[in-house]
């Protein structure tokens, strides 16, 4: 770790491919939030001993972009900084880089400092803040505050129970769940000929144990770059929205 960043390597494991033997957009974000919950191990605030005090770190939204997946056994470095730090949130900025250093992906989330039994935001410590530092250069030139309307009239849709695994530290359902949700209701002609070339999600309400979501995805008429797709997450029997979210694949 510098005064700035903080790198981790990874290498891709067999589990984490999907059919055409690169990584999965889940295995992407999984190493994200690996490398996030590692940047909190390495100044002594795991995320571990932040939730002995019932404090964790909650997203809000995010966008990540890629412009290829690693390859079986590929050996990957994430780097990883804060931008902007404000009282009780942060943003996380990434890059990705393969073995000779070229950029494969970028992303950036918005993370905020949360008490989990009274639900709500609480200020970072201090000596959190200090001990990070951060650097202001932005990953990725997206705006990750703009809202993202829940959709009506869907064209896909698919209903799934929340069950224990899907449940986080944080007492309710971890925000890679909705990823592997909402790709479930996009079509086999996107899965079988195109790539997650980029997502940008906003997490709005909590799903919790026992309930029943509903993955409603539609074809988005506006966008030229390549397929795109928009995607809301609603618990069932409820107008309550979790997640809004667009994608846009691009063909393998």
């Amino acid at each position: 770790m510098t005064n700035n960043y903080f790198d981790k390597q990874f290498e891709l494991r067999y589990f984490e491919m999907n059919k055409f033997g690169t990584a999965s957009p889940t295995t992407i974000l999984t190493l994200l939030e690996e490398t996030a919950a590692d940047h909190c191990y390495s100044i002594n605030h795991s995320l571990y001993q932040l939730e002995a005090q019932n404090i964790g770190w909650v997203l809000f939204s995010g966008f990540m972009q890629m412009e290829r997946y690693p390859n079986y056994k590929e050996k990957i470095t994430i780097r990883t900084w804060l931008s902007v730090y404000s009282t009780i949130k942060g943003f996380r900025e990434n890059i990705i880089y393969d073995e000779q250093g070229n950029i494969i992906g970028r992303a950036r989330g918005l993370w905020v400092f949360f008490d989990i039994e009274k639900r709500r935001p609480t200020p970072i410590f201090d000596i959190i803040k200090e001990k990070w530092s951060f650097c202001n250069e932005e990953s990725i030139n997206h705006n990750i505050s703009k809202k993202i309307k829940a959709i009506e009239n869907p064209n896909y849709e698919l209903k799934f129970k929340v069950n224990r695994y899907d449940i986080d530290m944080n007492k309710h359902v971890n925000n890679i769940r909705y990823l592997q949700w909402l790709i479930e209701s996009v079509p086999d002609e996107i899965i079988d000929n195109y790539y997650l070339h980029s997502i940008d999600g906003r997490f709005i309400a909590e799903a919790h144990l026992g309930q029943t979501i509903v993955s409603l995805t539609k074809n988005d008429t506006n966008e030229t770059k390549g397929k795109s797709l928009l995607h809301t997450i609603k618990i069932e029997g409820s107008d309550k929205i979790c997640t809004t979210t667009k994608t846009i694949w691009k063909k393998i």
